[in-house]
Formats: C-alpha cells, sequence, structure tokens
C-alpha cells in the first residue's frame, strides 16, 4: 500500500501564492534555526542577506545618508528630480523592532519617491535589544517632528508599520499629518486571533512574535505606544492605507483597525492581497504577485499624497 504524501503547504494553506509556497518550502527544508533561537547579530546579518529578493528601485536625483543632527536619529533622504516642496513622506523599516536598517527595503523607499514626487527620509531607528522600548518610539517622533512645516505622510511596514500609527496617534494634533501608510502593520498583541491560530508555518507565528515583543521590553505591550489598536481615542487621526496580506497572523488586528479607524471616522482605504504572506515587499523580484500588491500599494500612497 502506498503511503500518502505530506502535505505540502499549499495543502495547509489553501489560496497561498504558489511561487511563495515555494520559496517557504525552501526555507523549511535547508534546516535554517528559527529566529527564536538566533542572537541579534545573527538575526541581522539573515536579513541582510534576503534583501537580494527585493526588485532595485529607480535612480533618483539624489540619495544621500545624513547622520542626523540636534538629536534626531540618522536618515536615508531620497530626493526625486522636481519634488514637490511641501511634502515629505517618513518611512520606517520593518523587521520586528531588532532586524533591519536602511537598505532593508530601499527599493521601495526609491519607488515612493519617484511615484509621489517628493522627498523620502528613510528613519534609522535604535534597535532592541540594545534599546529596548520606548527607543524606537522617541526616534520616530524626533524624525516626524524633524519635518515640521511641511506637509507629512508617516509610513512604515510590520514593526515600522507599527512606528508609524503609533506617530500618527501621538504627533497629528501638533503637525500636519498628511495620512499614513501602514504595511502589515503590528497594531497588537493578541496571540489569540484566528490569524495567528490558522496562518501558522509561514513567515511568521506565535513565537517569532512573541520573541520580538520580548526583545522590544515594553512593561505593557496594552500601551497604545506599543499596540495602537489599543488607544482609547482614534477621532482625528489623518487618513490611513491599512495593507493586510491574506496568509500573514497579522491580517485579524490588520482589518480590526482599519475598521476601528473606520468607525472613528478616519478616512480608510484597506487594500487586501489574499494570496501573500508578511513581508511580501522584500519578494518582489522573485513572485510576481508580490510584485503586482506592491504596485497598487504605491498607487494608494500617491491618491493619498495628492489629495
Amino acid at each position: 500500500m502506498t503511503e500518502p504524501s505530506p502535505a505540502t503547504l499549499l495543502d495547509r494553506h489553501p489560496g497561498l501564492d504558489p511561487d511563495f509556497a515555494a520559496l517557504l518550502e525552501q526555507v523549511r527544508t535547508s534546516g535554517a534555526a528559527p529566529l527564536s533561537a538566533l542572537t541579534p547579530a545573527e538575526a541581522r546579518a539573515r536579513v541582510r542577506a534576503g534583501g537580494g529578493a527585493c526588485a532595485p528601485g529607480p535612480a533618483l536625483a539624489t540619495v544621500v545618508d545624513d547622520p542626523g543632527r540636534g538629536g534626531e536619529p540618522p536618515i536615508r533622504r531620497y530626493l526625486p528630480a522636481h519634488a514637490r516642496p511641501d511634502l515629505v513622506l517618513v518611512w520606517f523599516h520593518g523587521g520586528g523592532w531588532t532586524v533591519g536598517d536602511l537598505d532593508y527595503l530601499d527599493p521601495f523607499c526609491r519607488l515612493l519617491a519617484e511615484r509621489l514626487h517628493c522627498e523620502v527620509r528613510s528613519v534609522d531607528y535604535r534597535l532592541a535589544p540594545e534599546h529596548p522600548f520606548p527607543a524606537a518610539v522617541e526616534d520616530a517622533e524626533r524624525a516626524v517632528r524633524g519635518c515640521a512645516g511641511r506637509s507629512v505622510i508617516v509610513a512604515g511596514d510590520s514593526a515600522g508599520g507599527n512606528l508609524a500609527a503609533v506617530v500618527a496617534q501621538r504627533l497629528c494634533r501638533d503637525l500636519e499629518i498628511r495620512g499614513q501608510l501602514l504595511v502589515y502593520p503590528v497594531v497588537d498583541h493578541d496571540f489569540t486571533r484566528e490569524s495567528y491560530r490558522t496562518r501558522v508555518g509561514l513567515v511568521l507565528g506565535v513565537d517569532e512574535m512573541e520573541f520580538l515583543f520580548r526583545t522590544y521590553g515594553p512593561a505593557d505591550r496594552s500601551d497604545p505606544a506599543v499596540s495602537p489598536l489599543r488607544a482609547a481615542d482614534l477621532t482625528g487621526l489623518p487618513p490611513a492605507v491599512v495593507v493586510a496580506a491574506g496568509h500573514d497572523p497579522l491580517h485579524d488586528e490588520d482589518v480590526a483597525y482599519a475598521e476601528a479607524l473606520s468607525s472613528a471616522g478616519v478616512r480608510v482605504q484597506l487594500l487586501r492581497f489574499p494570496s501573500l504572506v508578511h513581508g511580501f515587499l522584500r519578494y518582489t523580484a522573485v513572485v510576481p504577485a508580490a510584485a503586482r500588491a506592491t504596485e497598487e500599494v504605491l498607487a494608494a500612497a500617491a491618491l493619498m499624497a495628492a489629495r
């Protein structure tokens, strides 16, 4: 009698993009240690090595690293030719507040600058565990306050989306924040949601997120500066584009945040990509569906900038 074949990722996760399934299967069979078993240095090296799966961004008139002044964190400035002077987008990279750097999504920052015709400032905020919470939030606030006098879009992916959402809540009454672009952001810490229970064995899971929250080090994970979905009042926040990946444990909290913003009277565009996984912006060179989704995100960001 023939033994049944072991279930594949596509068997366990119907609707998962086949290209992503093939990549994740390669990772599974490679014997690579889980993120939670790595030191911060090892995790950062692994993430840097994965940057080649992202298609290169366009050449721009100016791309320069600024070491930061007056207590502001270091940034990378992206300036297209004929950049509009009134608008700046401040970008916070992902990586669970623990990994990632200015190169993490350099191609996407270039695309944002080109499509929005504005300066993009990517923030090299301090990372945990060397600099635990609230260091990243403090750096994010300083970076946005450094744009005073101009209209600002705050933006980021994953933990960077968390920082963008937090900054929007904390600064929208002090500065002119035109909008927020939140790409599969961390907005809560509830691991009992259905997407945490069913989107296992992919990029993120409970073990990885528990490791990242523990490394980030907040004493109270329900603090809105950690879990912006827990904020008591979301009224008056700037318009938002919220991006949710269907095969992401964060999917349900991202949808919940979009719904909470909408219920508070905030204009929200929820972009859902059912077949994609967490982190898809970094796979545009090898996953066509990720490249197409990235174009949709850019179009939504450009529309926000034009309003």
